[in-house]
């Protein structure tokens, strides 16, 4: 179980979603070393991030080049997210994009978009359907 997966999540884009981040961290956690948990940490306080911006896109950027794989959870619409998953999907990165289309949010164009490439899967879900969804996604890796 030597794989890597990096988890996206909304931080300063808003941490409305902090709890589930953690839920979905653990469910992964059954599939490899999540090298981003700290996503999931509802302690995060937004002027941290900013004052250590270098740092953090510097340890991130190392984190997502050495991941076999990346899920992100995009309902919260969130720059940072959309970045890593940009520069995932150059990266050649099997890449596994979740909103749920039951909230006031709406899926960027640009993600929903993005299913038609050959690594790159984007799926509506509700939390209860998670491990399935993983265990179908890892299963095909």
């Amino acid at each position: 179980m030597g794989r890597s997966i990096y988890f996206c999540g909304s931080i300063q884009g808003g941490r409305q979603d902090a709890d589930l981040y953690a839920r979905i961290i653990k469910l992964l956690q059954g599939y490899g070393e999540v090298l981003t948990e700290i996503v999931g940490h509802a302690g995060i306080e937004k002027e941290d991030m900013i004052c250590n911006a270098q740092s953090i896109y510097d340890q991130d950027m190392e984190w997502l080049n050495i991941s076999d794989v990346v899920v992100a959870e995009v309902t919260q619409p969130s720059h940072g997210v959309g970045y890593e998953i940009g520069r995932a999907v150059a990266m050649r990165k099997r890449v596994l994009c979740l909103y749920r289309p039951f909230t006031s949010k709406w899926l960027s164009c640009m993600i929903r978009g993005a299913h038609r490439e050959d690594n790159v899967t984007v799926l509506d879900y509700k939390e209860e359907d998670l491990p399935e969804i993983f265990n179908d996604f890892f299963a095909n890796i």
